[in-house]
């Protein structure tokens, strides 16, 4: 009988270990798929604003030609 609860308790002991094992690994793929959303999502920003400033230097460029257009 003790030989019989000694097993058991190592199995307990060895499934409470796998739980943890498997509760850390899902824990790191979400911390993992949260840091590639935040990384993407940075950069989508980072474009819109690229796209944004982009605009902004070619209204100054055509405000600057027509500013010299009025010149001469």
């Amino acid at each position: 009988m003790t030989n019989q609860t000694s097993h058991r308790s190592s199995e307990m002991h060895l499934l409470n270990e796998d739980l943890a094992r498997a509760h850390c690994r899902a824990s790191l793929k979400a911390a993992e798929q949260n840091r590639r959303f935040r990384l993407a999502h940075q950069i989508e920003k980072a474009q819109k604003q690229a796209e944004r400033a982009g605009k902004r230097a070619e209204r100054a460029s055509a405000r600057a030609r027509l500013a010299l257009a009025r010149l001469v």
